[in-house]
């Protein structure tokens, strides 16, 4: 297959590292326009919906993005932001943080970016901007912390699906999960204690994952999995007793089972059986975004309190919480380990030297 082209290389240009914090993606804008764009892309990832292209190319196209569209751009406008999207806004604020943390913690020689795997900006996109900046070593940090082909097996499709066209490749390091980490667990148990403290304790506690098809866990997918795990440890870091909270999933979309149990349901039937106050948090999400501030801040809520139940809360995504943020570069910094990206400034100026004399002799031998 032909290569991309390279782009310009300048002798004498030290070579970087970097840290690519990767999200799901979100439409440019809430209209019908840019959300159909966006659901597009989306759903034609065969690791998103696995159903045989040609049959799902009609069901795509000639049913739900023509009727889908509208309404999501609907929901989308209800938590939009004059920032723009949420999850959008709040992974560009991890990514600067994240930066800012590594820097603090010595790894003064590495860039943080942000991509989307659907949507802008996008994985490629970053990449080939990495690339024109001579960055020669690159970690991809998902941001789900429980691995599931249909997430976090997409950007690696998507990462070496890019790099196939590519002659002149980087070193790569490419983040599986963290969904037993312990300092990502520390962020999400400061996370409810703080929200506790603040507004009181529930009756339950509903920790609320995104959904996929039960079929993916009987052909061997972790995600069920990873997510009861991440359920376990963060229920025995808050002292929670098997009645004192349920793990559920949420996010179902088509006429197929997904994994159960089903999120909505759930509530309503604590509702119905007396459970007054609830608290729901979402430990899969790190962002808020459409799913948890609209599905289920606003969906959820309505339904939970249209059964009989009197208090719904919901406790934010980690977002931006310092304990999350020294959580993610805790993560990266085991992933970029043995990478020069804590240099002395006598170092840097080394090979900075270094870097002059080779220009110097490549130009004297007739490099441009």
């Amino acid at each position: 297959m032909p290569f991309r082209k390279e782009p310009p290389y300048i002798h004498g240009t030290v070579a970087t590292s970097a840290v690519v914090l990767v999200n799901l993606g979100t439409p440019d804008a809430p209209t019908r326009k840019a959300v159909r764009r966006y659901l597009k892309e989306f759903l034609s990832d065969p690791r998103v919906v696995e159903i045989p292209r040609l049959v799902w190319w009609f069901i795509l196209n000639l049913i739900i993005l023509p009727f889908r569209s509208g309404q999501s751009a609907s929901k989308y406008r209800t938590i939009w932001t004059r920032e723009g999207s949420p999850l959008k806004v709040h992974t560009q604020k991890q990514a600067a943080l994240l930066h800012d943390m590594l820097e603090a913690r010595g790894h003064g020689d590495v860039s943080v970016v942000m991509a989307m795997r659907y949507g802008s900006p996008s994985l490629p996109e970053v990449l080939d901007q990495l690339k024109a900046k001579n960055v020669e070593r690159i970690a991809v940090l998902p941001a789900y912390p429980q691995y599931s082909g249909t997430t976090t097996g997409s950007i690696y499709d998507a990462v070496f699906a890019h790099y196939a066209g590519v002659r002149n490749l980087p070193e790569l390091r490419m983040v599986r999960n963290y969904h037993d980490n312990e300092a990502y667990i520390t962020a999400l148990e400061e996370s409810i204690q703080s929200y506790w403290e603040a507004h009181g304790r529930g009756d339950k506690l509903v920790m609320s994952f995104h959904g996929v098809p039960k079929r993916t866990l009987l052909l061997g997918d972790p995600y069920h999995c990873e997510c009861h795990k991440t359920a376990r440890l963060l229920a025995a870091r808050l002292r929670l007793t098997p009645d004192q909270y349920v793990v559920t999933f949420q996010s179902r979309f088509g006429k197929a089972e997904w994994l159960q149990p089903y999120t909505a349901p759930t509530l309503q039937q604590l509702a119905r059986d007396g459970v007054a106050r609830v608290d729901v948090v979402c430990p899969g999400f790190t962002s808020d975004c459409l799913e948890t501030l609209e599905e289920i801040s606003m969906e959820a809520k309505h339904e939970f309190e249209a059964a009989g139940g009197k208090e719904f809360n919901y406790i934010p995504c980690l977002n931006e919480s310092p304990t999350w943020i020294t959580a993610l570069a805790e993560i990266a910094e085991q992933h970029i380990i043995g990478w020069p990206t804590m240099l002395s400034q006598a170092q840097r100026d080394a090979r900075q030297l270094d870097a002059e004399a080779g220009r110097a002799n490549a130009v004297a031998l007739g490099a441009p």
